[in-house]
């Protein structure tokens, strides 16, 4: 499990609509920078930098080979924070199944 430090830079990572529209887009393989810049309104410095968060916080890797850098999902990045949101996820589960055995077994009103 991750520990809260990694967890807070996960998260924070994760915060950015347009970082999470990087990991998705990269969860379907490796992609140079130009492919995830197309559908993003920004520029392709501006999405540098929301892959140098996403570097920094280990869920994103890169490689450059001439002029044209690829990004790659680090195998694994999600694991910790979703271990963690599973465990929070846990409890709360279990009392809904609780609230809903009760709302079962209790006496219907008549109209």
């Amino acid at each position: 499990m991750l520990n809260h430090s990694d967890l807070d830079t996960a998260f924070r990572a994760l915060s950015d609509a347009s970082r999470r529209a990087i990991v998705e887009r990269l969860v379907r393989g490796p992609a140079t920078v130009g492919t995830l810049a197309e559908p993003l309104a920004m520029s392709l410095p501006a999405v540098l930098q929301h892959l140098a968060v996403l570097e920094a916080a280990g869920i994103v890797t890169s490689h450059k080979v001439g002029r044209v850098r690829t990004c790659t999902l680090v195998p694994d990045a999600l694991v910790g924070p979703t271990a963690w949101l599973q465990h929070q996820r846990t409890p709360a589960e279990r009392r809904l199944d609780r609230l809903g055995e009760h709302l079962v077994d209790a006496p219907q009103e008549q109209p």
